[in-house]
């Protein structure tokens, strides 16, 4: 396991973020999100045991801290007898939709730092300049795919878990959206990076 010099902060932070989320969501008797801890812990130990090899930028790491305090904050403060995950930031669209709420601007964050993920996972296996769209394409599916992957473990947990605050349909169709709306931000970033 390799951390870089410049990444140290991002990793203090995130490390004393989840031991305090951790001690809250056990307080709580919140399984819910003891459970998405963990899959944080596997998805850091993921990028850090591979760090040596992939050569993630530190605004990445930062970024993924930022992705899972922000969910961990999302299902662990309350505002007003009201969980930040259930807040309207913007009021765009009213009921059934509730658009668009902290849950919505996390997923939109999240899925954006996980397709960046995946760009600095993919690129070295399609180096060929002259194939950047295909480069761009797989990159954006797997940026999907990890938000598709996320709905399924919020289903398991739901399983798992008796009175979660997953949702129904309309929320996991919502969260697949806006998962859609982080790669592409993604994507424009990225396409902005590499004419620079």
């Amino acid at each position: 396991m390799l951390i870089k010099k410049g990444q140290w902060p991002a990793i203090i932070v995130h490390s004393l973020a989840l031991l305090i989320f951790s001690f809250i969501f056990i307080f709580r008797q919140n399984y819910e999100f003891l459970w998405y801890i963990v899959v944080i812990i596997l998805v850091m130990l993921l990028v850090l045991f591979t760090n040596d090899k992939v050569d993630y930028p530190t605004p990445l790491i930062w970024g993924l801290t930022i992705w899972s305090i922000m969910h961990m904050a999302g299902g662990g403060l309350y505002f007003g007898g009201t969980r930040l995950y259930e807040i309207i930031v913007i009021p765009l669209i009213g009921e059934p939709y509730l658009i668009f709420k902290y849950d919505q601007l996390a997923h939109l964050v999240g899925f954006a730092v996980a397709t960046m993920l995946m760009y600095y996972l993919i690129r070295p296996l399609i180096p060929d300049p002259g194939r950047k769209i295909a480069l761009f394409i797989v990159v954006v599916m797997a940026g999907i795919g990890a938000g598709a992957l996320n709905e399924i473990i919020e289903f398991f947990v739901t399983i798992v878990v008796p009175n979660t605050g997953v949702g129904g349909y309309v929320n996991t169709a919502l969260d697949l959206v806006f998962n859609l709306l982080g790669s592409l931000v993604a994507l424009v970033f990225l396409l902005i990076k590499e004419k620079t």
